[in-house]
């Protein structure tokens, strides 16, 4: 298989690359990952995931030809307001505080560059997370885990935090920052195959 190279830092999109057995080489995009206004909400992951290919792609050496890059982002989506990763404590605490006893909306946008067509499809995977109601303690607890830092949202899905996650509509995969289902359809889709 041909190496793809990854526009991100995720250990857990690295996890689930190295899952399926696809080799590649995290390049992190240094990017702003906030989408404009003007993008539809629930576009935002897309459209973010998308800039990360393509600032992957202005910053290889001139000449340096590459055949795949793989990008992506997730979303937190809550009364139509978008929940990155928390500043600090207490605004980690208000994410949590908000989300529980409710669901809330979480994309995940991919973006593929296949090198030899020079051309990038994306797609969006959207999920439904519902919290159960939580105390005070419980989310202090949570908080004083860590767990929270660099996390959309204050959470991870396979964490700590699916001790208060009821129910999910969609896939743990996307909502942990890759979903399985699009990866491969858009690899196969684009020739990059998995069989060897």
């Amino acid at each position: 298989m041909e190496p793809i190279i990854l526009a991100s830092a995720s250990p857990r999109r690295q996890q689930i690359l190295k899952m399926l057995n696809i080799p590649f080489i995290a390049m992190p995009a240094d990017i702003s990952e906030v989408a404009p206004p003007e993008i539809e909400i629930e576009k935002a992951s897309e459209y973010i995931a998308e800039k990360k290919v393509q600032a992957t792609i202005d910053g290889l050496p001139e000449g340096n030809e590459t055949p795949w890059i793989l990008g992506a982002d997730t979303s937190i989506i809550f009364e139509e307001k978008i929940y990155g990763k928390p500043a600090n404590q207490d605004e980690a605490f208000d994410f949590i505080k908000k989300f529980q006893g409710k669901k809330h909306l979480v994309t995940t946008g991919i973006a593929l560059y296949n090198g030899r067509k020079r051309s990038i499809t994306c797609r969006t995977s959207k999920n439904i997370v519902y919290f159960n109601s939580i105390s005070d303690e419980e989310i202090e607890w949570y908080i004083s885990t860590g767990e929270w830092h660099g996390a959309a949202g204050a959470y991870r899905i396979q964490g700590f935090a699916s001790c208060f996650i009821s129910k999910i509509e969609g896939t743990e995969s996307s909502i942990m920052g890759l979903p399985l289902f699009e990866l491969y359809d858009m690899l196969k889709e684009q020739g990059y195959s998995l069989i060897e």
